[in-house]
């Protein structure tokens, strides 16, 4: 989508969807959140779940993964690192090994920011990440992840969240090289 902010070809291609997600931001405020939680399928991780929870989140980012597409974003979004350890703690207790992240330089990828970048463009919302692309995660473990951020918010959690599962359940990319064909 941030491609279609820029300059170019592309500029205005994917307006719709940049439309639809300043929608989801609108019911969501108007719904009471305080906290969004990304299922990131861009930010890849080679064992158990990570829940990104800083404080606060800001930089500028380029995508090492298309960083012709994503370069020089800047962002800064305030964190929720007490529900990010709620999460992962009940995570814990189900016995799904979980890792939480808040006192760290660990950065947002592309799949929290991009949407983000739409959806809470006035920082209103704390967000919370979570790695939702492992390559050894199975679904059974995956499905009973779901449950435990499900408890952890229901349960232990004293405020309104909202889930997103960002990335690559949206779309695939073209093969390699054929990229302008499709945009």
């Amino acid at each position: 989508m941030y491609l279609s902010e820029l300059d170019g070809p592309n500029k205005g291609c994917r307006q719709a969807a940049i439309d639809g997600h300043k929608e989801i931001g609108r019911r969501c405020r108007e719904l009471g959140v305080d906290t969004i939680v990304v299922f990131d399928v861009h930010w890849l991780v080679n064992s158990e779940y990570h829940i990104n929870c800083g404080p606060q989140f800001s930089g500028c980012y380029t995508s090492n993964e298309l960083p012709h597409f994503i370069k020089n974003l800047p962002y800064a979004y305030p964190g929720n690192p007490e529900l990010g350890h709620l999460i992962a703690n009940v995570a814990n207790e189900m016995d799904v090994a979980t890792r939480a992240h808040s006192d760290t330089t660990l950065e947002l990828e592309y799949g929290t920011l991009v949407p983000m970048r739409y959806m809470n463009e006035d920082q209103h919302f704390k967000v919370v990440s979570v790695s939702g692309w492992c390559v050894w995660h199975d679904l059974p473990t995956s499905v009973k992840f779901g449950q435990a951020v499900r408890k952890a918010i229901e349960e232990h959690y004293d405020g309104t969240v909202a889930i997103l599962a960002s990335g690559s359940l949206s779309h695939h990319f073209a093969e390699n090289g054929t990229a302008p064909q499709f945009m």
